[in-house]
This record gives C-alpha cells, sequence and structure tokens, in this order.
C-alpha cells in the first residue's frame, strides 16, 4: 500500500533542500531497474515480495519481456529518513573540502510580487495570474516551516522528496539517458561487480559529468560472489576495489572544476554494496554508526577504518595497515572482518540449511520474520533475512541523501550548461538560483507517450520560477531566436502532472527544482524546447548526444491510401524518441526512418507499426549505413568553373583536414558561432592552420551532418569578396550536403577559394549565378583531390568466458572485424574483448556471435569512429566502386561516378 499522498509531495516541492533529482545510470544488464524495485518497495507502491522481480520503472509490454529497460521512466517518491542516518554538519564541511569544488556564492532571490513588473506572456496576458502564483509559493510553507511539520512521520524523522528516472543501458537508447540526466542533480552509478565497468558505464559516466551531475556508486550482484564465485573475503574485496577504481578513472579523466573532486570512496560513504535482486546492501555507513559506540570513537573515523589497508588485530583490538601481526599471523583488513565475514557466515549458514545456526544468528540481528518466511530454505530464505537485516531501500537512501545535491546547490554550477542566454540577465539569476519567485524557466527533455494515442506528455524539469494549470506561457522550440516570432507560440498550460511512473497524478501547480509532465504542448514542440514567461529569455542549451543515427531504413505504406496515416505516424515516432531522425529522401521520394542501431531502429518501426499507424501495413527496406566522403590528397590542380552567364569565373582547390579537426566539431569543442578569437587560436594551436587563414573562414559545413569542412576565402586583392560571400557560403552547403561520388554528405575537406574573375555589373554576378558555380567547384576539386569513401565502426565490447573466446574470434573475422584490446578480468572466469566492427557488418552479429558460443557471449556495440575504406573507387571491381555503385542505384542516381567536366571548366 502507498505509504504517502500527492499532497505530501505537493508540500515538499516547496522545501528545495529536502529535494533529490536523480537518475539510475549503468551498463546493460547491471541491475538498474531491479536496484529500483527496492526503493519502489520502501514507498510501498509494490509488495516486498515482488522487489526485484517486478520491475516496477519498466513500463512497456516489450521491456518486460525483452527485459531491457528501453525508455527512460520518472517516478516521484516520499521518504522519512532516520535523523541518526543524516551527515553532521561537521561531517558535511569535511567533504565539502574534500571535494574542492570552485565556490559560487548563492545569488539574491526575487521577492514575491517584484517580478510582475518585469514578466508578460504575452500582449494581452494578465499579470496577476503571475502574483497569484508567486504568492501561492511565498506562503506555500511558513516561515517556521510548520507545514512540513504536518508531513514528518515523527520527531526523529526528516521527509524528503526523491525524483528518480530509471535510465536504459544499451548503447542503442543512450539519448534516453542524456534527456535524464538533462533534468537530474545526481547520478546513481550502478556496477555488477562480476564484469566490471564495461563500455557503456564509461559512456554514460562521461555524459553525467559534461552535464555536471554528481555521480555516487552502486557495487551491484553481490550475491554472484558468495554464490557463484565462491570468493574469500579478501579476493572479494579486490574485486570491489577494481571495479571503484575503474570508475574513479573514468571520473578523474573528465573532472570538472565547478563540479569539483567527485570520485567515489567508500569510505566517505559514496559506495554503496548490495543484490537488487535480492533486494539487500549496505555502506560502510551503517556498519561504521554500529561499531562507532562499540570501539568509543567517532563514525566518520571509523568509515576511514573499515575500507582500505586497515588490518584488524582481534588480540590488541586495534587497526594497523600492516598485514600481519608481530608474530607473523595474517591480519583481515576491517572491511573483511567486520563487514564480509559476518555476509558470509550468514550465507554460509543458510545455504547449507545450518537450522541452529539461522536461529541464533536472525536473533543477534534483531531480524524479524513471520512463520512463513522462516519455514523457507536457500535463496528464498536467504532473500529474506538480507532484506530485514540490511535493506537495500534504507542504504541507497542515505547516499542519495547524504552525498547528492538538492536542487538549490547544484543548478549554481550547472547554470552555465544550462542557460544560453547572459548569466547576469533575469532568468539566468534566477536559474542559478532556483528561484520560484523568479519568472518561470523550464526546459523539456523528451516527449512521453500518454494512454490517448497520438498525444504526449512534455517531460522536464522547472529551473525558475512556477508552472501551473491555466497558465499563459512562451512555448519556444530549439530554433527560436530572442526577438523572432519564428519558433514561438504563446498558448496556455491545460494540465500540470505528477509522472509516477506506469500512471501520472494531477497537480495544480510545480515549483523551480521540480520534473513534471505538461498536457497540451506536445502540439507545439517535436522532441525539447524551453518554455518561460520572461519575454526576454534566452533557450536552455540544447542536448548533445552521445550517438549518432547511422542506420537506416525506407519505409512506405503497403496501400497507397495509407500514405497520410504514414506521414502523421512518423510526425509521431520522431516526438516519442530524442534520436531518431525522420526525413524524406529527395532523390527517391521515400521516408527514411534513422536510429542509433539495430534494436533501436527496431523499436521505433515497433512503434511506428503499431502505436502511430493504428494498425496500417507498411514496408521496410534492409538496414542501410551512412556512409560520408572526404579527399585523402590535396587537389593536383586548381579547378576553374564558370558561371552559367560566363561572365563569372572561380578558381578553387581542397585539401584533407586532419580528423582530430572533424571529432572537435562533432564533440562540439569547436564551433562556428564561437567568438572568433577564441576559435581562432584553437584552430591555430591544435589543428595547424595558417594564422592569415584562420582570419578569413567564411563557414564550416552544411549542418547537420557536414558540419566538419571548411570554406576559406584564399584570394588576395579581390574586389566584390564581401558581396558574393553569402552566395559562395549557399553553394558550399549545398555542395558538402551531396558529395560527388554518391550523394552523401562530406567530412574533413577544406575548400580555398583561390581566384575569383567577377563581372562588373552586380546584377551579372547575383545569388544565381556565383551559388551553383561554387557549388560545381567544390565538386569537380573535390574529384581532382582523390576522394573515398569513409565508413562508421562501432566499438564492441564482449564479455565472454575463456572456453568460448575462439567463437569471439570467428564471429569478428567473418564480419572484418578488428581487435583492439583483450583483458582478463581478475578473480572471475570471463575475458572481455574491445573490436572494432564496420556498422555495415553489424546487423545479424549478435546472433551470430551468441550461436558461434552458445549464448555466453554478450556484445555491446557504441558508435566510435569513421574509418576510410582502403579502396580506390575508381579501380575497377574494388568494394569502395562497389559500395559507391550501390549507393548512386539505391538513391537512383546515373550510375558510374561523373566526369570532372560535368562541373568544372577548362583553364
Amino acid at each position: 500500500m502507498v505509504n504517502f499522498t500527492v499532497d505530501q509531495i505537493r508540500v515538499l516541492m516547496d522545501r528545495q533542500e529536502f529535494i533529490r533529482n536523480i537518475c539510475i545510470i549503468a551498463h546493460v544488464d547491471h541491475g538498474k531497474s531491479t536496484l529500483t524495485d527496492s526503493l519502489i518497495c520502501r514507498a510501498g507502491i509494490i509488495a516486498k515480495a515482488a522487489a526485484g522481480q517486478a520491475r516496477f520503472m519498466d513500463t512497456r509490454e516489450d521491456e518486460q519481456e525483452r527485459t531491457i529497460t528501453i525508455k527512460s521512466t520518472a517516478v516521484s517518491l516520499y521518504f522519512a529518513i532516520q535523523n541518526d542516518d543524516l551527515l553532521s554538519n561537521e561531517e558535511k564541511a569535511e567533504l565539502e573540502k574534500k571535494q574542492e569544488r570552485k565556490f559560487i556564492p548563492a545569488p539574491e532571490r526575487i521577492k514575491p510580487g517584484e517580478i510582475s513588473a518585469f514578466v508578460v506572456a504575452s500582449e494581452d496576458a494578465e499579470s496577476t495570474d503571475m502574483e497569484a502564483t508567486q504568492a501561492k509559493a511565498a506562503n506555500a510553507v511558513s516561515a517556521d516551516g510548520s507545514a512540513l511539520d504536518q508531513i514528518a512521520s515523527g520527531a526523529n524523522e526528516t521527509p524528503f522528496l526523491i525524483n528518480l528516472i530509471d535510465s536504459p543501458g544499451h548503447v542503442d537508447f543512450s539519448s534516453e539517458v542524456t534527456a535524464a540526466l538533462r533534468v537530474t542533480d545526481g547520478a546513481v552509478v550502478v556496477v555488477d561487480c562480476v564484469e566490471g565497468v564495461c563500455v557503456q558505464t564509461e559512456t554514460v559516466l562521461r555524459q553525467a559529468i559534461a552535464e555536471r551531475i554528481k555521480p555516487i556508486l552502486w557495487v551491484n550482484k553481490l550475491d554472484r560472489v558468495f554464490l557463484e564465485l565462491k570468493s574469500d573475503p579478501e579476493e572479494a574485496y579486490n574485486v570491489f576495489a577494481r571495479a571503484i577504481e575503474s570508475v574513479n578513472v573514468i571520473i578523474a579523466t573528465y573532472k570538472d572544476e565547478y563540479l569539483g573532486d567527485v570520485q567515489v570512496y567508500p569510505g566517505d560513504g559514496t559506495v554503496g554494496f548490495g543484490s537488487g535482486l535480492q533486494g539487500w546492501g549496505f555502506t560502510i555507513q551503517k556498519f561504521a554508526t554500529m561499531y562507532a559506540s562499540k570501539f568509543g570513537i567517532e563514525r566518520n573515523k571509523m568509515m576511514n577504518r573499515l575500507w582500505g589497508d586497515n588490518f584488524f588485530n582481534p588480540a590488541k583490538k586495534t587497526f594497523g595497515n600492516k598485514q600481519h601481526d608481530d608474530n607473523g599471523k595474517r591480519l583481515d583488513r576491517g572491511f573483511c572482518f567486520f563487514i564480509l565475514k559476518p555476509i558470509q557466515d550468514l550465507f554460509d549458514a543458510v545455504m547449507n540449511d545450518k537450522k541452529d545456526m539461522i536461529q541464533v544468528m536472525i536473533k543477534k540481528l534483531n531480524v524479524n520474520l513471520n512463520k512463513d518466511q522462516t519455514d523457507a530454505t536457500g535463496k528464498v530464505l536467504l532473500k529474506w533475512v538480507m532484506q530485514d537485516w540490511l535493506p537495500a531501500a534504507d542504504a541507497l537512501l542515505t547516499m542519495i541523501i547524504n552525498h547528492l545535491p538538492s536542487p538549490v546547490i547544484a543548478q549554481r554550477y550547472r547554470v552555465e550548461n544550462l542557460y544560453s542566454g547572459p548569466l547576469d540577465d533575469l532568468a539566468g539569476r534566477s536559474v542559478r538560483g532556483c528561484d520560484p519567485n523568479g519568472p518561470l524557466m523550464m526546459y523539456v527533455s523528451k516527449m512521453v507517450p500518454t494512454t490517448d494515442k497520438g498525444r504526449f506528455y512534455a517531460f522536464g524539469r522547472v529551473f525558475s520560477g512556477i508552472v501551473s494549470t491555466g497558465q499563459t506561457v512562451r512555448i519556444q522550440d530549439p530554433n527560436y531566436v530572442p526577438g523572432c516570432r519564428s519558433g514561438l507560440f504563446v498558448k496556455k498550460i491545460q494540465r500540470t502532472i505528477l509522472m509516477m511512473g506506469r500512471y501520472t497524478e494531477q497537480l495544480a501547480d510545480c515549483p523551480a527544482g521540480n520534473i513534471l509532465g505538461l498536457v497540451g504542448v506536445d502540439q507545439y514542440l517535436i522532441k525539447s524546447g524551453t518554455i518561460t514567461t520572461w519575454n526576454e529569455a534566452h533557450n536552455f542549451v540544447d542536448m548533445k548526444f552521445s550517438v549518432s543515427a547511422v542506420v537506416r531504413v525506407a519505409v512506405s505504406p503497403v496501400n497507397a491510401s495509407d500514405l497520410p496515416k504514414l506521414v502523421e505516424g512518423l510526425k509521431r515516432l520522431s516526438k516519442s524518441d530524442p534520436l531518431v531522425q525522420i526525413s524524406v529522401d529527395e532523390a527517391t521520394n521515400e521516408h527514411i526512418v534513422a536510429g542509433a542501431g539495430e534494436l533501436h531502429l527496431e523499436i521505433c518501426l515497433k512503434d511506428l507499426k503499431d502505436d502511430f499507424m493504428k494498425g496500417a501495413p507498411v514496408k521496410i527496406s534492409n538496414p542501410v549505413v551512412s556512409f560520408v566522403e572526404t579527399v585523402t590528397a590535396t587537389s593536383e590542380m586548381v579547378c576553374l568553373a564558370k558561371s552559367a552567364n560566363k561572365h563569372n569565373r572561380l578558381l578553387v582547390t581542397a585539401e584533407p583536414l586532419p580528423e582530430e579537426f572533424a571529432k572537435a566539431i562533432d564533440a562540439g569543442e569547436l564551433k562556428e558561432d564561437e567568438d572568433s578569437k577564441v576559435r581562432n587560436k584553437k584552430l591555430v594551436d591544435l589543428f595547424g592552420f595558417n594564422k592569415a587563414d584562420v582570419a578569413k573562414i567564411w563557414c564550416f559545413g552544411c549542418p547537420p551532418h557536414a558540419k566538419a569542412n571548411v570554406l576559406v576565402d584564399a584570394t588576395k586583392g579581390v574586389q566584390y569578396m564581401n558581396e558574393i560571400k553569402d552566395h559562395c557560403i549557399a553553394g558550399f552547403n549545398n555542395a558538402t550536403a551531396v558529395g560527388v561520388l554518391c550523394g552523401e554528405p562530406m567530412r574533413g575537406i577544406r575548400y580555398n577559394v583561390m581566384d575569383v574573375v567577377l563581372h562588373a555589373d552586380a546584377i551579372h554576378r547575383g545569388a544565381g549565378q556565383i551559388s551553383p558555380t561554387l557549388k560545381n567547384a567544390c565538386l569537380g576539386t573535390q574529384l581532382k583531390s582523390k576522394p573515398t569513401l569513409m565508413e562508421p565502426m562501432y566499438l564492441v565490447d564482449i564479455t565472454v568466458p575463456f572456453d568460448q573466446v575462439s567463437g569471439v574470434y570467428a564471429t569478428l573475422n567473418a564480419r572484418r572485424g578488428a581487435l583492439d584490446q583483450i583483458t582478463d578480468r581478475a578473480g572471475t572466469p570471463l575475458q572481455q574483448i574491445k573490436a572494432f566492427i564496420p556498422v555495415a557488418e553489424s546487423f545479424g552479429f549478435t546472433q551470430a556471435l551468441r550461436g558461434n558460443t552458445g549464448g555466453k557471449a554478450f556484445p555491446q556495440m557504441i558508435f566510435s569512429h569513421w574509418q576510410l575504406v582502403a579502396d580506390d573507387p575508381f579501380t575497377a571491381g574494388s568494394r569502395a566502386q562497389k559500395l559507391v555503385n550501390d549507393v548512386r542505384a539505391r538513391k537512383s542516381m546515373k550510375p558510374g561516378i561523373p566526369d570532372y567536366f560535368d562541373y568544372c571548366d577548362k583553364l
């Protein structure tokens, strides 16, 4: 039975210091959803017996069938925690000092009613609505906190609101993780203690730190250590230590000065251990609290002694840093002696059915079981005993509340990454202060399908102000530019709702620092956007995904009469997934659906057919891989192109750019619109550009897929260049979007306009003459610069037992795979193999691998890089030529690579 009400949650929403917005992130199958069940059970939403099996946050049928999470799901939970479990002010200060985070003072908050002079949602909107909303915020909790006292369970407990998002672990659904991280402040990183840190663990952790999300670590599946590996305490300690060290290496690699040192240490209480499936777990703080009174020392000192090279001498009852005593007898670590040995003894007694010993231990541990539970045996009894002695929910809650920041703290250092406008304007200050009295600033990170087919909840977070039902707001899409009307809609919010996993609850309003859903916004936003009440507000920075949509299929209706249904269904599909891209191929007029991988596409197409097409049948082509075109040498000649009226001539050369340049643009480290001095310094220092050239860069390539190209004005003393600049940029964008070999985007090419001959009369050198001429010059120059294709490559991370490694090698060899790294997992019978495989060869790879290894290998594929196709596309019978011909045929283009003189003229 649910042990809280929506009213209790609404009261806590106004107390920002008692709110935690968190996300559960991990590699696939490391136990996120089963662990989340422990918290859902603690809140009374599911029964204790079902925790670990119900997977409450997997709300879709296919999630339950496949036993993987596909969509990130949010739930708001109310918990009361014992005051003894909270850190003291001294302990908090010590941890804050250790973190070394750059100090950011709290901004001064706006007084209630002060904002109404500045905020008007539209010319005819009434400011009285805003004043009423602010008055409600000011009076929601009285100054003495009496409203909070009404919901507290008792004098020794403090209530907290946990807004929890369970995210997918499969790499194909990384975009869902990005959308979840944007609206949270902390992350629980779950790692399987046997498999250790995997490729997706690193990916999601890197994403979290890039968003300035503070992590804590949960070492999961401890039951495997005792039941499968049967490790002794010292071996188990080493397994845990290696997993923690691997996580800290990643955190240190991507350190952010505003976030500070957020490495996780068991002695600090930022690492938890347990089994999500069995519903038990602990932190060192739990045992330190128990043993501190026994030894008569402070809890934080005891915590430090229960991890690391601290060995306990039972004869002297002292700790030391030497593993042997004076007589040469080996001593146990504090962690092994005081924590692992009692757990191991309990496991041994239960699994070997030592009933007398079990009764003694249950009594000593104050475990309360009913008769049915006591009569159970084996793993069932073990689960009941461990759940009662060491509940996983208590350990998780202690870590989340003590070590993850509240919204009011987190937004101080996150605002630089969130808000695109000036940080000292009204909206910037309000977001930094998480100010409920400021203008409404809300970011919608994704759309969640409703039970009403075709409609969506706009899911997001309020960063400042209050959003309420019936409120008039400005809805700004990601392309909105302040001062323009394009991309702006002034509408009323129909309803505000609380996301509760598989169902929703109505809310009248929601203040800053909280996560919620909106009804009625989905008509104006496609995937994400900004909602505000301030006329001069800038957008929130749009999300940057860690994966690319490199796998495509063409879809068409079986019956021509269903074409309108397909078009409408594709629009809904585009809303439902943060990453999926829908486009129309201009050459073939086919509708293209692009996704991150085979599984991602499969799920998207299933949703299209079952949910968004109302059962209308569709034809789906075989998966198609996106390629890019590049050059491998400087053009062998200066290429000349004449305009259609023969009065203008453009002379252009091309040369390859370093791959690091293209990667920097893909990663957002190099932007066309950033300060020119900063950008030019990067180009000179990091990529070897000439100082004179960087000042004359006209533009980068055509977004979104061909940005990693450059157009440079290399002319000297030529008139009218500024007049034709915009025309040249338009032609350059057209050229880079569709390369000469097979109409794929270009990548890593620098074009230099060496000289121009222009007609003296401006009417004869307009856009219609210059743009097509530069496009032709670029395409012709590409042909004279040894053009070739680049294909996308996956990094494949495979976990496999030693006796099945040969099957992995056979599968990789059959698909042009290349080994990168082989690592033995110490203390386990597993080996981790990393290899590169072309995306074109990845279809059916998982099934083939499992067939060759008896189902014992577990692969995970993530987009890694673009790699040159080794052959020359001009060599008859080469693989590169076959790829070019196949793509041209698919796009219904003229067979064969065009001739140079199709684009350029003789000098």
